[in-house]
């Protein structure tokens, strides 16, 4: 956190005359010494600003939660393990001045990505451009500068099960990408493996489309279609010839198929039920614990309390 602090007041130093900068840091709920650094760190430089979580609600809701805590004319949205790289603040607010609402880091390789890993996001990404209409730059990370238009924009959705990265092509403006070579992290461990990597992205493709649901009556047709000709088919077949077997093996073969493409359905069902549960419950995206440097420009306490949870303010 200390080498984060220190980056990000080297690289907005020679911007200063032109910009003022503030950096809304939002503490995960995290059971180390995080939290006791980033006080030293907002004691010692008041630009640096605390939203402290009651606990981990994801690195989706953490952005959310910073984003409805700042009012500047423009936002950069960054991990604090340094995988994304302070240096390349500069090159994105000249992006934005030459008039893009939304420069987003555009991963060229990542330093801890196996073979595995990489397949995956390959396919993440196939899948998210087949079943959104707006596609998702490949590569495109959470590393990015979006304009204040679209950032309000942003507050105002307020479903529960969130991708962001689909949000923001959802809502438009002008947009590019800037190259960058992913370092590792600079310190800690990712609790994100493999298999809640998957789970959350499966979670927020469907999330941000219906094309899932209107696959079901398609497959429906196709199989409904394949044993009406498979059933003329075989009925020519003893008519002409007689039954040389006894089918069983081709009746197993069809009757599996047929109920793993049903349970398959039936999964992609309950898990858009389960997205409706968590929308009706109406619960909130985040709680914030308390804030830490929040200035009056931010939502009054009452309204924070009524639309983010935040329980009381500390500046």
């Amino acid at each position: 956190m200390d080498e984060l602090a220190r980056r990000l007041a080297d690289v907005t130093r020679g911007l200063q005359h032109r910009y003022n900068f503030e950096f809304v840091i939002v503490e995960n709920g995290s059971v180390d010494s995080t939290f006791a650094k980033l006080l030293r760190i907002h004691n010692t430089d008041r630009r640096f600003k605390i939203v402290r979580l009651i606990r981990n609600f994801g690195i989706e809701a953490a952005v959310t939660a910073g984003l409805r805590s700042i009012h500047g004319d423009a936002a950069i949205i960054m991990c604090a393990d340094l995988q994304d790289p302070p240096e390349l603040i500069p090159v994105m607010i000249e992006c934005w001045e030459q008039g893009y609402q939304n420069v987003f880091g555009s991963i060229r390789h990542r330093s801890d990505e196996n073979v595995l890993r990489r397949v995956f996001t390959k396919a993440f990404y196939w899948l998210a451009n087949r079943i959104n209409e707006q596609p998702v730059p490949e590569n495109a990370s959470d590393f990015r500068l979006v304009d204040r238009s679209l950032y309000l924009t942003l507050n105002q959705l307020n479903e529960k099960s969130r991708l962001l990265r689909t949000m923001w092509t959802w809502i438009g403006g002008k947009s590019i990408g800037v190259p960058f070579d992913r370092p590792p992290r600079h310190g800690g461990r990712s609790t994100y493996g493999l298999s809640r990597n998957i789970a959350f992205a499966v979670r927020g493709l469907m999330s941000s489309s219906t094309t899932p649901l209107k696959v079901i009556p398609f497959f429906g047709i196709t199989l409904s279609l394949f044993s009406f000709v498979l059933l003329i088919a075989f009925a020519i077949r003893w008519y002409v010839g007689g039954v040389p077997f006894n089918g069983f093996g081709t009746i197993l073969a069809l009757m599996l198929l047929l109920f793993g493409l049903l349970f398959l359905m039936l999964g992609i069902n309950s898990e858009y039920i389960g997205l409706i549960f968590e929308e009706v419950r109406n619960r909130p995206i985040f709680i914030a614990q308390e804030t830490y440097g929040l200035d009056r420009h931010a939502a009054e306490p009452e309204e924070i309390s009524r639309e983010v949870g935040i329980e009381r303010r500390i500046g």
